[in-house]
Parts: C-alpha cells; sequence; structure tokens
C-alpha cells in the first residue's frame, strides 16, 4: 500500500497531478488566485467554483492571500489562526496532516474532530439562534390560526355573515389578508431592507408587524379596519419567511443546515398547533372569545422580539459589509473554537470574492428579469414555483383557516369544531417529525410523488363524508379523513417546498428567488383564503373538497413533469440537474419513468429496470478522510437514490 501523502509547502499531495488545460473560455474572469492559464468561467461555472474556490492554490501563494488579507481586514492579529484556517478550508478531510508552523495542536483537531463526530455539541449563542428561528416560525403558524376559531363569530358581529357573494368575498378578504400583505409587499421588501439592516434588523422589524397589528385587531369594530391590521400583518410573515430560514443557514455549520432550514415549517406547524389550542382554551370566554383568538398571536412576538436583540448577526453580511472586525466578533460566538472561525471567515471571504466578480454589475431588478430569461436559472423558478403553489394546490390552508368551519357544518357544536380543529394542529406538527430523516434518504420529489395521491383520496373521502346522515359516524369519518390528510401532508408537502426554494438557485440568485418563491406560496395562499368562503357555500363541502382533490391530481402531474431530484446532490451536481433542458426531462418520465413504474408496480416484475437520467462521469483527484488520492466516478440517479453522476446522453452540460 503507498504512503498517505501529506501537505507539503507546495499544497499538493505527492500523487496530485495538476492539468495545464486551460478551463473555461479566454477572456472571462479568472478565480482569484489562479494563474493566467487556468480559465474559469464564472457564469458558466459558478456554483462549481463557489463550492471551494481555494483547491488546487499552492501553498506558498495561499500563505501571500493570508497575510495580505489580515493587513487590509484588519485582522493581523489572528494571521496566524487563518494561515491554518485557509488550509483546513482547502483541504477540510487531511488537516491532520497539515506540516510546518501551520501545524494544527490537539485542541484545534479536536475540536475539527467533535464538530464532525458531534454536530449538536454547539455554543449557547447558536442555540439560541436556532431557538430564536424556530420562535420566528411559530409565530408563523399562529399567526395563520388566529381566524380559524374566530371565523364562526366575527363575521356576524362585522356584518358579513350572510349568505351573499359580497359577504363571503369580503370574509375571505379578511382572511386572506396577511398573505396579500405578504405577496405584494412584505417579501419584495427582503431583499432592500436585508441590504439596509442585516438579518437580525430586519426580523426585529418584522416582529413588530407581528406584534402591535395582532394586539389592534383584537381592539377592530369593522371588516375593514381588520383587513388593514391583517394586511400589516402579512408585511412582517412575509419579510419574516423570506429572511429567517436564510439567517438560520448562515450562522448554522453546514452539517446541520439542512435540518434547519426543514425545521422551518416543522416550527410553522407547531405554532398552527398552539393556535388551534388557544382557540379551544378560550372557547368558553364568552363574547370576547373571538377577540382573544385574534389577538393571541402577538404572544410569541413578544420573545421574538427580546431574543433577537441578543443573537449575533449573521457572519456573512457583515463581511458583505466590509466589517471583518464585527463578522471575528459575531462568529467566534457562534463557533467552538477559534480555528473553526478563521476557516469559515476565510473560506466565505473567497466565496464572495468570486460572487462580486459576477454580481459588480448586477442589480436587484436586473436580477429578478434573468429569474426567468437565464435558462439554468429559469428551470429551478419553474421547479420552485411548482413545489410552492403546489402547496396552495393541495388545500392544506382551506384547513388551516377553515377548518372549525368545515367541522361545524359536519354537524358538529362549536366546541366540537374547535376541539376537531386542534386535533388536526396536533397531527400536522407530530407528522412533520419524519421529514428529518426522509427529506435527505427518500428525496425531495419522492416524497410529493407518494403524498399526493394520499392526500387527493382523503381530501375527496373527507368531502364524501358529509353526505352521510348527521350523527357520530358522519363526524368521525370527517375528521378522519381529515386528520389522513394532514399526516400525508406533513412530511411531504409540508417540509419540502421551502427546503427545495432555498437549494435551487445558484447562489447569485439565491436571495431573490427565495423571495418570488415565498411571494408565490403566500399569494396563492390569498387566493385560497378569498375564494374557499364561495366555494363552500356555491358548491357545498363536498364539492369544495372535490375541486382541491382535484388541484391535487393536477399538482402530482405538475410535479411529475417539472420538479427533478435534489437529495444528496451537491451544487455543482445541481447545475448539471437544472441545465437538462426541461423538454428533455419532461419526455424522460413519460417515455422511461412510466413504463418502469407500470412494469415494476402494476405488473411486479421486479427485473424491470430504470435506465438514470443523469450519468454525469467525471474524474476528480481527492484526498480522502484515510489519506488516499485517488479518481473517483460519480453518477447521480435520480431514480434509485444513488450518488452515480452524469451529462445528458453522455454529454458535458453547463450551468448557468
Amino acid at each position: 500500500m503507498p504512503d498517505s501523502p501529506t501537505i507539503s509547502d507546495t499544497g499538493t499531495t505527492g500523487n496530485e497531478k495538476l492539468s495545464s488545460e486551460p478551463r473555461g473560455a479566454t477572456g472571462h474572469h479568472l478565480e482569484i488566485g489562479r494563474s493566467a492559464d487556468d480559465h474559469v468561467d464564472l457564469n458558466a461555472n459558478l456554483e462549481a467554483r463557489i463550492k471551494n474556490p481555494l483547491e488546487g492554490i499552492p501553498r506558498d501563494q495561499l500563505m501571500l492571500r493570508v497575510e495580505a488579507f489580515c493587513e487590509e481586514k484588519g485582522l493581523a492579529q489572528h494571521v496566524q489562526l487563518f494561515r491554518k484556517g485557509a488550509l483546513v478550508a482547502q483541504n477540510p478531510d487531511d488537516y491532520d496532516r497539515i506540516e510546518g508552523t501551520e501545524a494544527l495542536n490537539e485542541a484545534e483537531k479536536k475540536a475539527l474532530r467533535e464538530e464532525v463526530e458531534h454536530k449538536w455539541r454547539l455554543p449557547s449563542k447558536l442555540f439560541l439562534t436556532i431557538a430564536t428561528c424556530s420562535i420566528g416560525a411559530a409565530v408563523q403558524g399562529w399567526d395563520q390560526t388566529g381566524t380559524n376559531g374566530a371565523n364562526i363569530f366575527f363575521p356576524d358581529i362585522y356584518g358579513i355573515g350572510g349568505t351573499s357573494t359580497r359577504d363571503k368575498l369580503l370574509l375571505g378578504l379578511v382572511n386572506a389578508g396577511p398573505y396579500l400583505g405578504s405577496a405584494l409587499c412584505g417579501c419584495w421588501l427582503s431583499d432592500p431592507i436585508n441590504n439596509l439592516w442585516g438579518r437580525r434588523g430586519v426580523i426585529f422589524f418584522s416582529a413588530h408587524f407581528c406584534l402591535w397589528p395582532v394586539i389592534g385587531s383584537a381592539f377592530c369594530h369593522t371588516w375593514w379596519e381588520q383587513l388593514i391590521c391583517r394586511l400589516f400583518m402579512g408585511v412582517g410573515m412575509g419579510v419574516k419567511a423570506s429572511t429567517v430560514p436564510i439567517y438560520a443557514a448562515e450562522n448554522s455549520p453546514a452539517s446541520i443546515r439542512g435540518a434547519l432550514v426543514m425545521s422551518w415549517q416543522m416550527w410553522t406547524a407547531f405554532g398552527i398547533m398552539l393556535g388551534t389550542a388557544f382557540n379551544l382554551a378560550v372557547w368558553s370566554a364568552g363574547d370576547i372569545n373571538w377577540r382573544l383568538m385574534l389577538g393571541a398571536p402577538f404572544i410569541p412576538a413578544v420573545p421574538l422580539l427580546v431574543l433577537i436583540y441578543f443573537c449575533p448577526e449573521s457572519p456573512r453580511w457583515y463581511m458583505k459589509k466590509n466589517r471583518y472586525g464585527k463578522a471575528w466578533d459575531a462568529m467566534i460566538r457562534l463557533r467552538n473554537h477559534p480555528i473553526q472561525v478563521a476557516r469559515d471567515i476565510f473560506y466565505i471571504h473567497s466565496q464572495l470574492e468570486l460572487e462580486e466578480q459576477l454580481l459588480r454589475n448586477s442589480w436587484y431588478f436586473q436580477r429578478m428579469a434573468e429569474l426567468f430569461t437565464i435558462p439554468r436559472v429559469r428551470r429551478a423558478t419553474l421547479a420552485a414555483f411548482t413545489v410552492m403553489i403546489a402547496q396552495q394546490m393541495c388545500g392544506i390552508n382551506i384547513i388551516a383557516f377553515y377548518s372549525t368551519t368545515i367541522f361545524k357544518d359536519a354537524g358538529q357544536d362549536d366546541y366540537q369544531a374547535l376541539l376537531a380543529s386542534f386535533g388536526f394542529g396536533l397531527v400536522n406538527w407530530l407528522f412533520a417529525f419524519p421529514a428529518f430523516w426522509t427529506i435527505d434518504t427518500f428525496g425531495r420529489r419522492s416524497l410529493l410523488l407518494f403524498t399526493f395521491p394520499q392526500m387527493t383520496w382523503t381530501l375527496l373521502a373527507a368531502g364524501l363524508c358529509t353526505l352521510l346522515e348527521q350523527g357520530t359516524a358522519r363526524t368521525a369519518l370527517v375528521a378522519l379523513f381529515v386528520y389522513l390528510f394532514a399526516a400525508f401532508y406533513s412530511p411531504g408537502e409540508g417540509p419540502v417546498p421551502f427546503t427545495y426554494s432555498a437549494e435551487v438557485f445558484p447562489l447569485s440568485h439565491r436571495e431573490v428567488g427565495m423571495g418570488f418563491s415565498v411571494a408565490t406560496c403566500l399569494f396563492w395562499a390569498a387566493v385560497l383564503g378569498m375564494t374557499f368562503p364561495f366555494l363552500l357555500e356555491s358548491l357545498g363541502t363536498v364539492g369544495a373538497f372535490g375541486l382541491y382533490a382535484g388541484f391535487n391530481a393536477l399538482a402530482l402531474v405538475m410535479i411529475f413533469f417539472w420538479v427533478p431530484e435534489t437529495k444528496q446532490k451537491t451544487l455543482e451536481e445541481l447545475d448539471y440537474v437544472f441545465a437538462v433542458p426541461t423538454r428533455k426531462f419532461a419526455g424522460y418520465q413519460v417515455r422511461h419513468v412510466l413504463p418502469w413504474w407500470f412494469k415494476r408496480w402494476v405488473l411486479w416484475r421486479r427485473e424491470a429496470k430504470l435506465r438514470p437520467l443523469y450519468k454525469m462521469d467525471h474524474h476528480q483527484g481527492r484526498v480522502g478522510r484515510e489519506g488516499r488520492l485517488g479518481s473517483e466516478t460519480n453518477t447521480l440517479s435520480e431514480t434509485e437514490g444513488e450518488v452515480k453522476g452524469g451529462g445528458v446522453g453522455g454529454k458535458t452540460v453547463k450551468g448557468i
């Protein structure tokens, strides 16, 4: 067995052979630290280069860059740590074989080992940040259910409780107010005010909009006063939903980043459950019960407003503002050891240098337009739009908004309807937990393709059960199928949209892409909230549920043709995935996936094989954890869930 290579002063391993063939196209931007004959086209290969912009830089050049960086950014007192951190960032699996004056001591090696072996052994400030982000999600959920219980009380008081089209649409408009405020204003404010105030400032700003308008809603005497309060509340909801996942991701180590992004939906479901529980608790409060239901969502906004003050700002935001001293102070509170701080800051700085090259002539509205004009970004936009609008097409929010009304129409009294709504909230939250394991094993696309058919028949069954004669059996069956619907929604279409939308866009368009995605979701939630009372009056419960069952079937078709799998793929591999033309991807589903599925699961032919669409074979030298350098061949098989790789039809496919 050959000796394990060490990282020498040249910055390469003993077995490594660096290609002299130029990369990219002559005349395009060169990657920082690369030689002039090693071209990198950032517009065509952005994600691959940003993944590790330090790879291949000789050690002496890297050390010169570190010293210049520390001098320029006012971090000269930490230069020795940054020398070590840069080498760790360049070869993260081989920190224990760094030689010379930059060799790591035992405490530093232990800190790097423990972040892999004990990934939840985190500093208290990072736990505080996680808790604060979770409270932000719970605020979002409780805000959604404030009117759920109040819907059976306030319409008559506001004079919009009749059966006329006007009354039904006004009731829907009041319910949809937060989503209109979010989709038309809040989501689009996220990018510019993040640039001005940072993540903490934006969350503090949004918490005020989730506090004062909510309190005001409890004292409104007309429907239009209530609508104004709910529109202002929506501004806060939109800004918060577009910022909190980004803030959590930027402050977190990579090993737990995915779980934190997914947890947004889980704690939103927790907020929905809290809201339904509170509605049940104040049912017997007399004439003010509906006012308490509308005003109570301010409660979690108070700790959010206070706790965000004690959380560190995103170090990445400080670095974008060229405030590296502040970035060090923030990062040191979010990591267990200074070596991790030096590694992460230098690595992020190197990414930002590349990002600045690409974005220096790009501005906000241009990036918005590029969501639809750059082919690779446009395909990601289509996929994110599909999963977000599917969340509204599936009908979950007709339950979140109107479950109490639905259960009352099914024959229950006010208290029983509120109790059944609490059961829905509890199921919705508890069944979100499996997604922590399934979203990265079963996969995003696979979860959606499995759960949407189940949501279709459960929603249809719930509607059909309302045709039964009045009685306990009817009430129990309607509740059962609504709970089953929630149980299938929570591990699938519940967490997938926010996770998927946060990862499919290239780094250059991630914030504006996320804002567009959240605006899409909340705008159609507003449309749903406005139209459902009218649908319920016109079609009845069975007709309305049947319509949304049909929407579930339509969403399944859209997902089947437009949403590629993204689980366990690197950013580089996602460039390949979204470089495949939509027509080719959809054609593959028809010509290969459907026949294979029929043979395998209808005819039960176990020998049926599915030819993978992606065969991105690439050979790249890597130093493994055992220290051996070799060729590694990866193929991405979206159907088998294996890391296997590829171009399309054996050809190289570029990204942006």
